[in-house]
């Protein structure tokens, strides 16, 4: 359901009139490597994928919202108004939407009208490939094109943060609203949490292949330990600030965290501090990789970002570690690792041509036999930021 027409008429299956309807995609986003570093200020390395959110959209003459989801039929048409942007558990993705239009209000820009909105994403769910920020950006890029709004890109991202903290209640970092916003075809983005300068970084994979591979687990981010690993990355860096200036653990290389660490009182927040500043600065070394064509190397320390994410920051459980361990069984697995917060979702593996096939058939049945239900596969390509169709 990926053309504009398939979506439109889809759309007016559920509405009725399509007078003046607009159809608009956000890409999802897949971390190659930087992980949990976003909110610490380091670097990551998301790039955007060709999955992503469709929407399909037209101004109302009044203050109501009607949305609704193509995955998610068995809800109906959904209904609320521009007077009523306030979370409620119960609307479950409605918050998304609701949490930008709020966040847009709260930057002064004025919402004139309400719209009919109907969404369809091919990212699947929970899978940590970043389907809740790609309705956001999505959002926000069908508020600024149908009221004139003129917000950056960059903005957007910005503004899509906001909603999660201050509306979604997570506190999340920059990352996932950043790729999706910011995303450029066939390129990953090297960005600098700590100051948002970022630069495109080309991937070219000559003769291999991106492979998400979903665990099926869900998370529930916010209310997973997401907020607790940020809480005691803020404890040990307040402990450290008590003995030399830094601002945040980015600014630590190896060395230096070596010299300071135990200024961190309890060891559970010393290796999540470890992992921080490790992992920041494997980032920096695998995007050189790269740049280099060192794709074997870069490979490497993606094995590396799993170790950490595993035993140091321990955020991996039991799926994403069986996903990993086998894929590294596989020849032709240049790397592999948990890709986004944890908990459940999916891990990322650069694989050879030649074996992606079998990669997806001993992956995936090793995991079925531990783990007692399937995982998905995906084979990906890096797409572009969000557009207008």
């Amino acid at each position: 359901m990926k053309d504009k027409s398939t979506l439109v008429k889809k759309f007016e299956k559920v509405y009725g009139d399509i007078t003046g309807v607009r159809v608009f995609f956000a890409p999802g986003r897949v971390n190659l490597i930087g992980e949990h570093t976003d909110y610490n200020g380091g670097h990551v390395f998301p790039c955007a994928l060709t999955l992503g959110t469709y929407a399909v959209v037209k101004k109302r003459k009044d203050r109501k919202l009607r949305f609704y989801s193509v995955n998610f039929s068995k809800l109906g048409i959904l209904e609320s108004s521009l007077d009523e942007l306030t979370p409620c558990k119960e609307d479950g993705w409605l918050n998304y939407p609701k949490g930008v239009m709020w966040a847009v209000e709260q930057k002064g820009y004025k919402i004139p009208c309400g719209i009919d909105l109907m969404v369809f994403g091919d990212i699947p769910s929970g899978s940590g490939l970043s389907s809740s920020a790609s309705i956001e950006i999505v959002t926000g890029v069908i508020l600024n094109a149908l009221f004139g709004f003129g917000i950056s890109n960059q903005d957007l991202a910005l503004i899509g943060q906001y909603a999660e903290h201050n509306f979604n209640g997570v506190n999340c970092g920059i990352m996932d609203q950043f790729a999706i916003a910011m995303g450029k075809k066939d390129c990953a983005i090297f960005l600098d949490t700590a100051d948002l300068s970022y630069e495109y970084a080309p991937v070219k994979l000559k003769d291999a292949k991106i492979i998400i591979s979903s665990s099926n687990k869900r998370r529930g981010l916010s209310s997973s330990k997401y907020n607790e690993r940020r809480e005691e990355c803020e404890m040990a860096l307040s402990e450290i600030q008590a003995g030399m200036g830094i601002n945040t653990l980015g600014d630590l290389d190896e060395a230096l965290f070596e010299q300071v660490k135990m200024a961190i009182r309890d060891e559970d927040r010393r290796k999540r501090a470890k992992h921080a500043v490790y992992e920041n600065q494997r980032t920096i070394k695998a995007v050189h990789a790269l740049k280099n064509n060192d794709i074997e190397l870069f490979g490497k320390l993606m094995n590396e970002s799993h170790i950490s994410l595993r035993d140091d920051y321990e955020v991996t459980g039991e799926e994403l570690d069986t996903l990993v361990q086998e894929a590294w069984k596989v020849d032709g697995v240049i790397g592999s690792r948990m890709t986004g917060a944890g908990f459940g979702g999916c891990t990322v593996s650069i694989v050879k041509n030649n074996m992606v096939d079998e990669f997806i058939k001993r992956v995936g049945t090793a995991y079925k036999e531990k783990i007692g239900y399937s995982a998905k596969f995906y084979v990906v390509e890096i797409g572009s930021g969000p557009f207008e169709l």
